[in-house]
């Protein structure tokens, strides 16, 4: 099997700095003999970070992270000098990228803007020296706290595509070979099921120099909420569209239905992706007569916008475009 560059998940062992022990001096030198607590604290432990690059579009670049290891923070020493904080560890991620906890699944970050940084994994606090516990009563405390332990553990990034648009329908639907059409994106195209492995990305160009992003996903099939097919690795890039285009194409047996069964898998999967707008394009239409579109018309939802288009002769694309572009921007 082909391997592929687009990789949306990666599972790697974290570990945080460790903070440095504070010190426990006291002044010496041929002037002082007897001089009071000069024990300065310890430095932070290293933080490991998340930041957002919008240059990146997988993790491929982590694959082989398989431990993350932060350094920890020095020790305090004598003259109140302080402990150098550990070196933090930046992680770039691309956009969309969420990060949990692998044991118990909890979502502890999740990175949607450009440059944006996020603390993952603390480092330990740094103690506090000798010199802080000094008090009329004690001048003299031997007491010297230690540092604060990092945060470890096995942790896992996963990346859901962040597009306006996500094209959804089953294997050979002509989502790829709508993309290629309406964007400069060049996917792998073939009349077999699953052509597309990975989410493909482009950029429509639309009217006065504006554009939105649009994804040519994985085609679902039934029973990808259990898993089957490419299942919850594909499903899960359509959580973040704001709009999803469902391509049936006119050749369908029955277009209702494959519409039904495209939507209860996303439900299977996750209830709330009902909230977003839907979109039905009927693809291949070049295919069909005004009494053949009345006759598929009448089994599509009412309430759901559709149109019929043709991406290998080119008709309803423009249409389409501003349909996507009116559903996007009705809110605003």
């Amino acid at each position: 099997m082909e391997k592929s560059n687009f990789i949306d998940y990666i599972k790697i062992f974290c570990k945080s700095g460790h903070g440095g022990s504070g010190s426990r001096h006291f002044m010496r030198n041929k002037l002082t003999a007897f001089g009071g607590p000069d024990g300065g604290d310890g430095g932070r432990g290293a933080h490991i970070i998340l930041r957002g690059n919008s240059q990146l579009w997988t993790l491929l670049h982590l694959r082989y992270y398989k431990n993350v290891i932060a350094e920890d923070g020095e020790h305090g020493s004598k003259n109140t000098s302080t402990g150098r904080n550990g070196k933090d560890i930046i992680i770039e991620v691309p956009l969309g990228t969420v990060a949990r906890d692998e044991e118990t699944g909890e979502i502890e970050a999740e990175i949607l803007v450009d440059g944006e940084e996020v603390i993952w994994l603390p480092g330990g606090r740094g103690g506090l020296g000798n010199s802080n516990f000094a008090t009329p009563t004690n001048q003299a405390p031997e007491h010297a706290q230690p540092g604060e332990s990092g945060v470890e553990g096995y942790k896992s990034l996963e990346l859901k595509v962040l597009a306006d648009v996500g094209l959804v329908g089953f294997p050979n639907a002509g989502k790829s070979t709508l993309l290629s059409v309406i964007t400069a994106a060049k996917p792998k195209i073939a009349d077999y099921a699953f052509t597309t492995l990975t989410p493909q990305l482009g950029m429509v160009e639309y009217r006065d120099g504006k554009s939105f992003c649009i994804a040519d996903l994985p085609g679902i099939i039934e029973g990808a909420a259990e898993g089957k097919g490419l299942g919850h690795r594909f499903l899960r890039h359509i959580e973040r569209n704001a709009i999803l285009l469902f391509l049936v194409p006119a050749d369908s047996n029955n277009h209702r239905e494959e519409f039904d069964v495209l939507v209860n898998e996303l439900q299977e999967y996750n209830p709330e992706m009902l909230q977003k707008d839907f979109v039905i394009a009927i693809s291949k239409s070049d295919m069909l007569d005004d009494e053949l579109k009345a006759e598929i018309v009448k089994e599509l939802p009412a309430e759901i916008p559709h149109i019929f288009i043709s991406s290998v002769m080119n008709k309803g694309l423009t249409a389409l475009k501003d349909l996507l572009w009116q559903t996007l921007n009705k809110k605003i």
